[in-house]
């Protein structure tokens, strides 16, 4: 869901822009937001003048998962317009949206409450010689089942590989006969890290609603 309008060291804090100005942009927006009750999760700033801003409810352990709405948006985007006014940033376009079923995980905090979902994720360096032969060298790309381990601010994603199914054979049989794979990993060797986006019609992750 988004709401759109035409204007003028933590582990658990990101950042999403570089440069003075842009941290200094960062600053503005996540206290903003913050400062409202919500988790900043993103911001991406186009050559353009769109000023993209991803919010989401703040997780607790043990209580039930909470969803962005339309009028959450629609506030965020009132007191951030008012903020940047004041500010004097410059920038052509405000959205102000849920996150989508591929919500990037960028904290330790995300990965914690995440745990146990299927993600996707991308290293900076390939597996080089830490492949082992089980995987190719040069792989960076990544689908498994986030886990946490024994080590603190290490996870690990587990997975099977996609069988190579010969005539005849129940890919379903094949598949269960595959080793589990298992790759450890902390947050500062991803390039990036998503929920993979896989449609549950169970209703898990309802389908992001937009507002404009």
């Amino acid at each position: 869901m988004s709401q759109r309008k035409t204007t003028g060291g933590n582990p658990n804090r990101p950042f999403f822009l570089v440069g003075r100005k842009a941290v200094a942009l960062q600053n503005i927006i996540e206290q903003t937001v913050v400062g409202l009750g919500y988790q900043l999760v993103d911001i991406e700033r186009s050559a353009g003048g769109l000023l993209r801003i991803t919010i989401d409810k703040v997780w607790q352990a043990g209580e039930p998962e909470q969803f962005i709405q339309v009028e959450d948006c629609e506030k965020v985007t009132r007191q951030l317009q008012f903020v940047l006014e004041v500010e004097q940033t410059a920038y052509s376009r405000l959205e102000v949206s849920s996150p989508g079923i591929d919500r990037p995980l960028k904290t330790e905090a995300d990965l914690a409450r995440f745990c146990g979902e299927v993600i996707d994720i991308t290293l900076k360096a390939p597996m080089g010689a830490a492949a082992g032969g089980l995987v190719a060298a040069n792989r960076k790309k990544f689908r498994g089942v986030l886990e946490v381990t024994e080590t603190p601010q290490t996870w690990q994603i587990t997975w099977r590989d996609e069988p190579v199914s010969k005539p005849g054979m129940r890919v379903a049989k094949v598949k269960k006969d595959l080793p589990v794979q298992a790759l450890q990993f902390t947050l500062s060797e991803l390039r990036e890290a998503r929920l993979a986006p896989i449609v549950d019609f169970k209703g898990r992750r309802p389908a992001e609603k937009r507002s404009n």
